[in-house]
């Protein structure tokens, strides 16, 4: 892949998004709720499918080598932290999100939301089963399948889907504007 120097600039300012999002949060048991999961998507949308993994990929990094843009801090402890599967997550879901709206060929509001939310399941499914592992193997403290899966993902469907929604019409109006631009 042939980065050119607004590609780099575009994946630092959606990595920087990402770690602004994680400190504009709802705090609730377990997993805050934040708006790291907008920036990602919408830098995914934005930037497609390698661009915006790689987007998330310089977040995650970031953090694990100290600087504290997670919401409980950085460092390369935090992955033994249970919501740190959501992060990883976040650079699948970013591949998925940004392959799929790559493949429209007619961006709509429904188009983008349903790639949205491909990429919001596999999110879930990184951080549920992180969440699940550190609890039970390394915390030592009991976790249920389906605990795991209602704080992880039923607590915060309701507000993520919404956020879907949002990103979609975010996108809709942006991805044509910055591929006539040719940033897209």
């Amino acid at each position: 892949m042939n980065l050119k120097t607004r590609d780099l600039v575009l994946m630092s300012m959606f990595a920087a998004l990402t770690a602004i999002g994680a400190f504009i949060r709802i705090p609730l048991p377990v997993v805050p709720f934040t708006l790291q999961y907008f920036f990602c998507a919408l830098g995914a949308i934005t930037l497609g499918a390698k661009r915006g993994a790689l987007a998330q990929i310089l977040y995650v990094a970031i953090g694990l080598i100290g600087l504290p843009v997670f919401t409980k801090g950085g460092g390369p402890q935090y992955i033994f932290q249970p919501t740190f599967g959501y992060l990883v997550g976040f650079i699948v879901g970013a591949y998925i999100i940004g392959k799929v709206t790559e493949r429209i060929k007619k961006l709509n509001i429904k188009n983008l939301f349903m790639a949205s939310v491909l990429g919001l399941v596999a999110i879930y499914v990184f951080g549920c089963v992180h969440m699940y592992v550190i609890y039970n193997f390394y915390l030592g403290q009991a976790m249920g399948v389906w605990t795991a899966i209602s704080v992880g993902v039923i607590s915060f469907l309701a507000s993520d889907l919404t956020l879907a929604f949002i990103i979609s019409l975010v996108g809709v109006k942006v991805v044509p504007l910055l591929r006539r631009l040719g940033y897209a």
